[in-house]
């Protein structure tokens, strides 16, 4: 009760600027409410939707990126068919050997991290 009466009073101040009088309204105050409730504090709130869109396309650019990298190793793959094709990418990335060669690997000091 006490309330509904500080309500009446501040309504019926004749200083109070008219926009401020509609905001005393309950009905007004009731969807304020409610709207702030929706936008902030639900668990299907605004904030966590824009998470979770967020998240979404993350999750978009990293599926292109693995699509992309699906189809260059397809192509690798077919490539590598070959033998002299897969010997010569076992020599290059894996630096290996035939029982007949030394391999001398050279690094430069500003190729070190």
């Amino acid at each position: 009760m006490k309330l509904k009466q500080y309500f009446q009073k501040l309504k019926n101040k004749p200083a109070l600027i008219p926009i401020f009088a509609i905001f005393l309204n309950k009905y007004v105050l009731i969807v304020l409410l409610f709207v702030v409730w929706m936008l902030f504090f639900d668990t299907n709130s605004w904030l966590i939707h824009r998470e979770l869109d967020q998240e979404i396309q993350e999750l978009k650019n990293n599926k292109e990126y693995y699509v992309k990298e699906i189809i260059k190793d397809q192509k690798d793959s077919k490539v590598l068919k070959d033998s002299s094709e897969l010997e010569k990418f076992a020599r290059e990335e894996y630096f290996m050997k035939r029982d007949d060669e030394e391999i001398y690997i050279i690094e430069y000091e500003d190729s070190i991290p």
